[in-house]
């Protein structure tokens, strides 16, 4: 996150100025009292008494904003489970840790001309960037992962002529990758037809359920890294970024509390979709829990 949003979250949103103002008036007292200390024990003198004064609250006002300023991260331990979740400003696939990547129910793949997957989804990225656009080897993944699964409808050509036509119940998952790094795939949206997929926020919750009962039996307790999911493309209009970022939160918590989960969960915000999410907010919120 760049250093003027973060400014600017501080000044602008009223727990950023209230945190400014709170740390501002702590280290006013701190430097006052420091001060006089030295000016009682020492029997120093200051010759410029309002040029000390300028100083000092300079001072105060920049410890001030360094205590408010999110840097692009927050982070909360919990000792009851043993976990740790951390909000950060980042690419989901530059994290050293398994990962999360949303679906739809037909778990399609295909990219070409951003028809059926849009080639910057989250779903196109981890075709290009983990498997180098090796489209049949993903897919054999996919299938193998999906063996055990029985599919709940199969869509005629007619009605679905582009893209895979067997539909699995939202909330499957199906886990790639290689114990060194796996990937959870979850399909939390349906794909309609005309390859619009939409979810909503029932979808989701019901979803991630699902999902953290898949990493509680298979991350080892782990890191995993999971995206913002229903932001974009999956069109779960009913919430902002904030509030879905608080969804995967409050999902992850519930089920920890009652099942460890994983040791560390990341939750990555595009930095692109920095501007549209508070990062003083999610502390307090985390602080909370």
């Amino acid at each position: 996150m760049g250093l003027i949003h973060g400014l600017r979250q501080v000044v602008r949103t009223s727990r950023g100025r209230v945190l400014l103002a709170t740390q501002f008036f702590i280290a006013f007292g701190v430097v006052s009292a420091g001060v006089q200390f030295v000016g009682q024990v020492f029997g120093v003198r200051f010759g410029n008494p309002g040029g000390v004064t300028a100083i000092s609250l300079a001072a105060c006002l920049a410890w001030g904003v360094l205590a408010a300023y999110s840097r692009g991260r927050v982070s909360r331990d919990f000792p009851h489970p043993d976990m740790t979740i951390t909000i950060q400003v980042g690419d989901l696939f530059a994290q050293e840790a398994d990962l999360v990547v949303g679906f739809t129910d037909t778990f399609d793949l295909d990219t070409t001309d951003d028809i059926i997957i849009n080639r910057n989804s989250l779903q196109g990225q981890l075709l290009s960037r983990l498997y180098e656009d090796d489209l049949a080897r993903l897919d054999g993944e996919l299938k193998r992962a999906l063996a055990a699964t029985v599919p709940v409808a199969t869509e005629p050509a007619e009605s679905k002529p582009r893209g895979k036509r067997d539909r699995y119940p939202l909330g499957t998952v199906a886990v790639i990758g290689s114990p060194r790094r796996r990937i959870y795939c979850l399909a939390y949206s349906r794909m309609g037809n005309d390859l619009v997929a939409r979810s909503s926020v029932d979808d989701l919750w019901a979803g991630l359920a699902r999902l953290w009962a898949a990493v509680g039996d298979r991350s080892q307790l782990g890191h995993v890294a999971v995206p913002v999911m229903g932001a974009e493309l999956a069109r779960v209009h009913a919430l902002d970024r904030e509030n879905l970022l608080k969804v995967i939160i409050l999902s992850f918590v519930a089920h920890s509390r009652m099942r460890p989960v994983c040791r560390r969960l990341t939750v990555v915000i595009r930095p692109e979709d920095v501007e549209k999410v508070d990062l003083l907010e999610m502390r307090a919120f985390l602080a909370a829990l």
